[in-house]
C-alpha cells in the first residue's frame, strides 16, 4: 500500500489526509500536538526540533508533503518553521530509498510585485517570484531547499485559503467601520480545493504520472482559483449576502495588488470545486445568517 508522510497537518493538512484516507491510501501525519483523525496515524513532533523528528526515518514513505504554518507573523517564525524545519524534514529522508516526490506547500507570498501598472496582467509561473517582505525571502529560501534532492519535487505557491473557519472577508464585511483604506486586487483558493489539488497530484505520483504538464521545466503551480478580484467588490458581495450596513465610499479605484493566473493547475486537468469567491463563500454565509 502507498505511504504518504504529512509534516504539518493543520485545517489544510487535515483536509488532505481525510481525502487520501477515502482514497485507502495509507497516511501518517506529524503535528506538534497530539490530535486523532479517523483512519491517520499521528507522529508528535515539532520540526523546529531535529530530534523530535527521529521516528520519521523508519517511516519510509512514497510521498512526503510538507504543509506547515508558522506560528506568527515574524522573520524568525518564518525561518524556523518553513526552512529550519523543512531542512530537519529531509533530513530524516536521506536513507529512504522509497521517496518518489515531495511536495512543499509554499505561498504566492513570493510575488511581491504588483499588477497597477500592467491591469491586464496575469502573473503565472513563467513569471520570477520577486520577494518584497520577510515572508516572501524566507519562503524562496525554504523552496531552494528542494533543488539538490534526488527525487522529484513539486513547490504549491497557494493564494489566500478560506473554508471553513477561515473567515476573516466575512468578519472584515461585518465591520463597515474597518473596511481597508485601499482598495486592492485579491486571490484565494478554497481549503477545500487546495487539498484536492495536493491529492490529486499525489496521485498522479504514485501512479509515476507526469504531475507537471510536459510544456513546464519547472516544478512549481500557482494554486488559486480563477476570479482574481478587487477587495471591495469581494467584501460588497458578502455584505449584500448577509444584508448588512457598507461604508459611504464602496467604488474606490483598485490601487496595487496583484492578479493570479491558475491556467498551469487547470491544465493539468483538474477542476475546482469553488472557480470563484461567490461559489465559495455562498456555501459558508448561511451559518452567518442564524
Amino acid at each position: 500500500m502507498a505511504k504518504v508522510l504529512i509534516v504539518g497537518c493543520g485545517d489544510l493538512g487535515s483536509e488532505v489526509a481525510r481525502q487520501l484516507v477515502a482514497l485507502d491510501i495509507q497516511t501518517i501525519a506529524v503535528r506538534r500536538s497530539a490530535n486523532q483523525l479517523h483512519g491517520v496515524t499521528f507522529i508528535q513532533a515539532d520540526v523546529t526540533h531535529a530530534s523530535s523528528l527521529a521516528p520519521l526515518e523508519a517511516v519510509q514513505p512514497e510521498i512526503l508533503i510538507y504543509c506547515v504554518a508558522a506560528g506568527g507573523q515574524t522573520d524568525e517564525q518564518y525561518k524556523a518553521q518553513y526552512v529550519d524545519g523543512l531542512r530537519n524534514v529531509l533530513a530524516t529522508q536521506t536513507k529512504n530509498l522509497n521517496l518518489k516526490h515531495v511536495f512543499f506547500v509554499s505561498s504566492t507570498r513570493v510575488y511581491g510585485q504588483s499588477s497597477e501598472k500592467d491591469i491586464d496582467k496575469l502573473i503565472d509561473e513563467a513569471d520570477a517570484a520577486i520577494a518584497v517582505d520577510f515572508g516572501g525571502y524566507r519562503l524562496l529560501e525554504a523552496e531552494s531547499l528542494l533543488l539538490p534532492l534526488a527525487c522529484s519535487n513539486t513547490v504549491l505557491r497557494l493564494s489566500g485559503i478560506y473554508g471553513p473557519g477561515r473567515l476573516r472577508m466575512i468578519n472584515l464585511a461585518k465591520s463597515s467601520s474597518t473596511w481597508p483604506q485601499q482598495n486592492s486586487w485579491t486571490n484565494r483558493i478554497h481549503r477545500d480545493d487546495a487539498a484536492a489539488f495536493i491529492v490529486f497530484l499525489v496521485r498522479r505520483a504514485l501512479e509515476d504520472a507526469a504531475v507537471l504538464p510536459t510544456v513546464l521545466t519547472r516544478t512549481c503551480y500557482i494554486v488559486t482559483d480563477s476570479k482574481p478580484a478587487p477587495q471591495y467588490e469581494v467584501l460588497n458581495w458578502i455584505a449584500g449576502k448577509l444584508h448588512l450596513s457598507r461604508p459611504s465610499n464602496v467604488n474606490l479605484p483598485i490601487e496595487g495588488g496583484k492578479r493570479l493566473s491558475n491556467q498551469t493547475m487547470l491544465a493539468t486537468g483538474f477542476t475546482l470545486q469553488y472557480p470563484d469567491y461567490q461559489t465559495g463563500y455562498q456555501t459558508l454565509l448561511p451559518e452567518q445568517l442564524n
